[in-house]
């Protein structure tokens, strides 16, 4: 039997008497299947950061200073200070990664580079699932149109490819793990085809 839900009065209208909280399309995923772990990074935030034309030295100088490491290449990322990794998309396009649980990120990331560069929000555009284990790569391999070799593709590289028609990044962070992301309003979708690819192999 449902239970009825209860009202409260707010002058002369009763509403209902609950409240929203948002939560990561993918949140509390943890999945392990044979040698393969898939979870969902909690309160992962995306800010994208764009170099201003004319002033890309100055941008990338506040880059450095706030986070600690230079903009990597076009292709790679490193880690910064507490662990935020810097994501090179494009020759003016960065993102940032960082765990930050409030809804205030990209305000921080601007702060940090004191109006040298242009900041967005990122962080409801994408969801993210990271895989790691040994089966992790033959997992991916099934789905991912991208040499995944450790000599092709290095820990910290980072690609945009798709898997399964779906337009993915993915960066490679450790040895054998893998920080993948993609469109949050396909999430249901990205999650499905990256289980089943693990189940395939086992």
């Amino acid at each position: 039997m449902s239970r009825p839900i209860s009202l409260i009065r707010k002058g002369n209208v009763c509403v209902p008497d609950y409240t929203l909280t948002s939560a990561p399309p993918l949140a509390g995923t943890d999945i392990t299947i044979g040698g393969a772990r898939l979870t969902a990074p909690a309160d992962l935030a995306v800010v994208s950061i764009a170099l201003p034309l004319g002033g890309e030295a100055a941008a990338q100088k506040a880059i450095k200073t706030a986070f600690g490491t230079a903009l990597p290449e076009v292709g790679k990322s490193a880690i910064g200070k507490n662990g935020a990794r810097l994501v090179r998309l494009g020759r003016d396009q960065a993102f940032v990664l960082f765990i930050h649980a409030t809804p205030d990120a990209e305000a921080v990331v601007a702060a940090r580079l004191k109006g040298k560069a242009y900041t967005t929000d990122q962080t409801d555009v994408w969801c993210a699932l990271e895989i790691s284990g040994p089966d992790s790569r033959a997992a991916l391999e099934r789905i991912c149109p991208l040499d995944l070799h450790p000599q092709a593709f290095a820990v910290d590289d980072a690609a945009r490819t798709s898997m399964e028609h779906l337009g993915t990044l993915t960066i490679r962070t450790g040895e054998n793990a893998y920080l993948l992301m993609s469109a949050s309003s396909s999430a249901g979708s990205f999650l499905h085809a990256v289980e089943t690819s693990i189940k395939n192999i086992n």
